[in-house]
């Protein structure tokens, strides 16, 4: 799915980096450069891919994924705001399914920078009565950075919901992540981990006091990846397992074996929003 956004007809040139294209209904910034190639959808400022030059994809997207107004995308570093989860509706907010502004970019030899931005409209107080201007900002090089800010006067929780590209969830293993988990598998049960994070059947946890940077060693594609966490309360790992793969339609049955979901977010501690200091969200990824 990733090697098709890149031949993609281009129908608009951006910069000699930056080209907007068309994926089903969906617009698409497609990034190409000497550093790195990379994807925006202009639906959620959802980034769909990033591979930094010579390397394997380090996103993870569904090909069964659809690209229609007002779907979520399976897969990418979807923006869940403002609210995670079932805590309202739709699920993990608004953000990711409606569409944004790009209001600036820049490139240089090292790579691209590019800020989205959605702000409050008719449809979005009809869900969430708050004036918001929402921004986020892509550093696309050698590493990846995505820093979310908000600003206005309320209060949420969020995540950058990343999904990682990897060779066998068999042989795959999760680092850094901290203690204590909320295990929403079994009943929102708090647990400590024991040792290093396998995966063996459906995760789904919050560990609410991790640590700064966590590590996905996959020793099938001979690769760790980097995931540094800023400004954020808790730490998400993910994996649906064959059982919840399956039935999902939107990912292949196997899709399980191949992602695993490390995301930054603010889930148990609500970020409060004001005019004058805004709420900020990151995550820097990089391959080690």
């Amino acid at each position: 799915m990733t090697a098709k956004l890149f031949t993609l007809p281009v129908l608009k040139q951006i910069t000699p980096a930056i080209s907007q294209r068309q994926i089903d209904e969906l617009p698409v910034l497609v990034i190409t450069h000497p550093k790195l190639r990379a994807a925006i959808t202009l639906q959620g400022a959802h980034l769909v891919a990033w591979q930094p030059e010579g390397e394997e994809p380090i996103i993870w997207l569904s090909k069964e994924t659809a690209f229609q107004p007002g779907v979520a995308i399976r897969g990418g570093v979807p923006i869940c705001w403002p609210w995670f989860g079932p805590a309202g509706k739709p699920s993990h907010g608004f953000a990711r399914n409606l569409a944004w502004e790009l209001t600036s970019h820049s490139e240089n030899e090292q790579g691209v920078e590019l800020a989205l931005t959605l702000k409050d409209s008719a449809e979005t107080r009809e869900l969430w009565p708050h004036a918001f201007t929402l921004t986020a900002k892509f550093t696309l090089g050698e590493i990846c950075h995505i820093e979310l800010e908000s600003t206005g006067d309320f209060e949420t929780t969020s995540a950058l919901h990343a999904y990682f590209n990897i060779g066998d969830i068999d042989k795959v293993k999760v680092t850094g992540l901290g203690q204590p988990f909320i295990d929403k598998v079994n009943g929102g049960k708090e647990s400590e981990l024991q040792g290093d994070l396998t995966f063996n059947g459906q995760v789904d946890r919050i560990f609410t006091q991790p640590q700064a940077t966590s590590l996905i060693v996959d020793s099938a594609l001979n690769r760790t990846l980097v995931v540094e966490h800023h400004h954020n309360s808790d730490v998400i790992a993910w994996n649906p397992g064959v059982e919840l793969s399956t039935s999902m339609k939107d990912m292949a049955d196997d899709s399980y074996k191949t992602m695993v979901c490390v995301e930054t977010g603010c889930v148990t501690q609500a970020q409060k929003s004001t005019a004058s200091k805004p709420a900020k969200l990151a995550v820097t990824i990089s391959k080690k």
